[in-house]
Order: C-alpha cells, then sequence, then structure tokens
C-alpha cells in the first residue's frame, strides 16, 4: 500500500523543489510545422533545381516543358519521400538519415516520371541534358536544405526532438540522454491510484510528454502501469532482467504471458532474397572461376600426392556442424582437424603451394560449393573450427555471446574480413573485435549492406595476416 504523506510536509518540500507544471511545452505541433516547411522546401528545391538547369542549357528559366517537369515531380517525389520516412522523427534526428532518404526519393521519383514518359511516348517533348541537369541541382538543394534547416530543428524542438520523462521511483539507477530526471521522493510522486489529487499531480508531470519512463521496484511496477494506460502517454517501466535476457519484445495469450527473447534474424521475404543472391553469386563464380579451381586442384596434387581438398568439422547455422571445404594447404601429415593451433607465419605445415593459395584467399574458394549446397551464404559471420582458441581459451569461453553469431548462415566474407580482422586469435582482445563486428552484421541485415561487404572484400584478398 502506498504511505500516504501529510500535506504540510508536501508543502515544505514543494517550496524546496519547486518546479514548473508542466516541465516543456508540447513538440507535436511544432514537429508537424517542421515537416510543412520541409514539404514546402524541398517542392521548392525541385522547382528551383529544374529552373536553374532550363536557364543555363535552354536560356529560360521559366522554359513550359521545364517546369511541367517540376510539376509532375514534386507530388511524386512528396509521395515517395512520405513512404520512405523523410518526414518523420528519425529524419529530424539524423541529418544523414533524412539526406540519404531525400536522394532515394528524388531518384525513385525521376525513374518513375521516366517510366511515365516512356509509357506515354512523352519523353521526346523534355530535353535530356535539362531534365539530367535538373536532377542533380535538385538534388544538390535537397542537401543544402538539410544542413540549414538544422539549427531551426534544434531551436525548435532540441536535440532529441521529444520529451522524455524519467521518472526514479527507488529503482535501478538510469541516466537518459535528452531526458528530464525527475526524482519520485524528493518532489513526491507516488502511484496512489486511490488518490484522484496524486493522479492529477502525476498528469501534470506527464503533459506534454512523448515518452514517460519509470524505474521501480517490482512490487510498484503494476500501479505505475495503470498509471500510464490512464495518463493516455507513451510509458515505459524500466526492467534490467530485459537487458540481461535480450528480450525483443512480449506475447500475450489467454492462458500465460511471455518475453520473446529470440525470433530468428530474417524474415520469410529475406531469406529467400538472401538465398537467391547466394545461388547466383556462386553459380556464376564456379562458372568464372572453373579453369582457376582446376588448375590449384592440380598443382596441390601435384605437390605432393595427397587429398585435393582438406574437410573441417565447422559450427554453422544453428549451431549444428557442417563439413567445410577448402583447398588443402597442410602437409597430410600435419592437417589440424579440429583447429587447435592457428596458421601462423613460417608455418612448417604449409606446403608452396598452400602458402600462396593461403596468402590470396584461393583456398576458401571450395567453400562456393558450401554455398551452393545451402550450409553458407555468401556474406555472414565465418565459421571457426570447434577446437579454435583465443589466447589460451576456447571461443565461447571468451564470451558466451560467441553463440549468437549461429543464428545466421556463415559466409565466405563478413564484416570483420573487410575491416581487416582476419588471421591468428592469439588474445582474447582477437576473438572480441571479430565477435563485435559479428553482432553488428546481425544487427539489421539487408541486401544492400550484403553488397557492400562483397565490394569491399576485393581490397583485403591478399593480406598480411594469412598465414
Amino acid at each position: 500500500m502506498t504511505k500516504h504523506i501529510p500535506a504540510s510536509e508536501m508543502r515544505k518540500s514543494t517550496e524546496r523543489k519547486r518546479v514548473t507544471l508542466p516541465l516543456a511545452p508540447s513538440l507535436e505541433q511544432r514537429r508537424l510545422q517542421l515537416y510543412l516547411v520541409l514539404l514546402l522546401l524541398d517542392a521548392t528545391a525541385i522547382f528551383a533545381g529544374t529552373g536553374t538547369a532550363s536557364w543555363l542549357y535552354l536560356g529560360n528559366f521559366f522554359e513550359a516543358d521545364s517546369l511541367l517537369h517540376a510539376q509532375v515531380m514534386v507530388p511524386l517525389y512528396w509521395t515517395i519521400a512520405l513512404s520512405m520516412q523523410v518526414y518523420t522523427l528519425r529524419a529530424l534526428r539524423r541529418i544523414n538519415f533524412a539526406r540519404r532518404r531525400a536522394l532515394m526519393s528524388m531518384l525513385s521519383a525521376e525513374a518513375v516520371l521516366l517510366f511515365i514518359g516512356f509509357a506515354t511516348k512523352s519523353t521526346d517533348e523534355f530535353s535530356r541534358v535539362s531534365a539530367i541537369l535538373g536532377l542533380g541541382f535538385s538534388m544538390l538543394l535537397l542537401l543544402w536544405i538539410r544542413a540549414l534547416v538544422r539549427p531551426l530543428i534544434q531551436a525548435r524542438c532540441g536535440e532529441a526532438a521529444t520529451n522524455t520523462l524519467l521518472i526514479d521511483d527507488s529503482g535501478p539507477a538510469l541516466r537518459v540522454a535528452h531526458a528530464f530526471h525527475i526524482d519520485a521522493r524528493e518532489h513526491h510522486l507516488a502511484p496512489d491510484l486511490g488518490d484522484p489529487h496524486m493522479m492529477d499531480r502525476l498528469g501534470l508531470y506527464m503533459l506534454n510528454m512523448d515518452r514517460v519512463m519509470v524505474s521501480c521496484p517490482p512490487e510498484r511496477r503494476a500501479a505505475w502501469a495503470l498509471v500510464f494506460k490512464s495518463a493516455n502517454v507513451s510509458g515505459e517501466i524500466v526492467d534490467p532482467d530485459i537487458g540481461t535476457l535480450g528480450v525483443i519484445g512480449a506475447r500475450r495469450e489467454r492462458d500465460y504471458s511471455a518475453l520473446i527473447v529470440a525470433s530468428g534474424p530474417l524474415g520469410l521475404r529475406a531469406r529467400a532474397v538472401k538465398r537467391a543472391f547466394d545461388c547466383a553469386v556462386a553459380g556464376s563464380a564456379v562458372v568464372a572461376l572453373a579453369p582457376l579451381l582446376l588448375l590449384v586442384a592440380v598443382l596441390i596434387k601435384l605437390e605432393d600426392g595427397g587429398p585435393v581438398f582438406f574437410v573441417q568439422k565447422r559450427t554453422g547455422r544453428g549451431n549444428r556442424f557442417f563439413p567445410i571445404l577448402k583447398f588443402r594447404s597442410m602437409r597430410v601429415e600435419k592437417l589440424d582437424a579440429t583447429g587447435n593451433r592457428s596458421a601462423s607465419k613460417d608455418d612448417d605445415r604449409i606446403t608452396r603451394i598452400g602458402r600462396f593459395i593461403r596468402r590470396t584467399s584461393i583456398d576458401e574458394l571450395p567453400q562456393l560449393f558450401n554455398v551452393l549446397r545451402g550450409e553458407m551464404s555468401i556474406v555472414g559471420p565465418r565459421p571457426h573450427a570447434i577446437g579454435s582458441l583465443a589466447g589460451q581459451k576456447l571461443f565461447w569461453e571468451v564470451d558466451h555471446r560467441y553463440w549468437l553469431r549461429h543464428s545466421l548462415k556463415p559466409g565466405l566474407t563478413g564484416l570483420a574480413q573487410v575491416r581487416g580482422l582476419r588471421g591468428a586469435t592469439d588474445t582474447e582482445n582477437d576473438l572480441a573485435h571479430r565477435l563485435q563486428a559479428d553482432l553488428e552484421y546481425l544487427d539489421g541485415w539487408t541486401i544492400w549492406r550484403d553488397l557492400h561487404i562483397i565490394f569491399n572484400t576485393a581490397r583485403v584478398l591478399v593480406h598480411d595476416r594469412a598465414f
């Protein structure tokens, strides 16, 4: 039961801790005003960019066809920009995000306009040079506008562009950037559902807040939850166990409630796209590199007569083992099936041809067949041998988060590799950096990130950490 505080004591404390309520003005209307300003400025940028191009190339700022081009472009751009979150809270907070989405929207609008012109056979009515120049000038103006309005956004809405209130009600200590921090004891706030005056007081503190958080003991969480629901605010209750468990959501059923701690990193559509991409790239690579694969196989066989391939058990998706294929680069009698010993410079186990194919990453090419068999992907966390050591510890003994990297198929290349994190793991720190890169890759997969990693891989195919 909540303890009632005498009115005289509350008045004395309020005099000591005087605050002006509400704590902040509403930012919702200000954000809407900024969105409207950006809409109008973007339209102005399109007209100005198109007009400037027309003036430079055709000698007339208000040339009829160019003006019509801009008139059609503006509603197309607005429609696409709204769907691409150009006018959202995230865009107000992050200028680079806003710029990228604005440029993508502009390019998409131009593509749609070209398609319409092609379908209606009206492209001959427009000057192609003027249209291309107009697109370039408009995109530059869109970038400039985001920098121009940045000080206005901060002046009107602050750095975070939202009002956040954190109430400390004797719970775990917490600090949130750009938030109002209120100590419930100093301000005599309590989730007293039996006191309408206290509920009114809480309502005044939460007025104009976009987000309200409370840190409190478990026994008061239910009361605070009812306060938030009745106050019509976005309310959150801090729970340290959520961070410990890695909770990503919650589920409520008729007979039970549960915290969701895992759901798989990719949905069906994303998995289909990634698999199609893997098959296309791996299949094309096998065909294109067939002469090289055959030549390396012959050279390995000629050197010592041993097997061409080295097959080793590695941990793949879902923590399940699979046989990884590599061109054999070590002497047959010194092969390390478990990977307990990392290769080193001047390693006596490595053959002459093996030293070259390891140095150039050619020894990894047979893993294209692992990709085609569905055991690996082109891009993903690199698979490790089960006996691999970081310093004197097995990888999963260094950090239990190591197992999280197996939620996706292992890859031929990955974010860690393009960052130069390759070769032997002589220390625990070597593994920590790679693990951090792998976990970063798992957070928010896109096909564009895979393409970026593939292009950057070309820079590190030959490296001084390949022994």
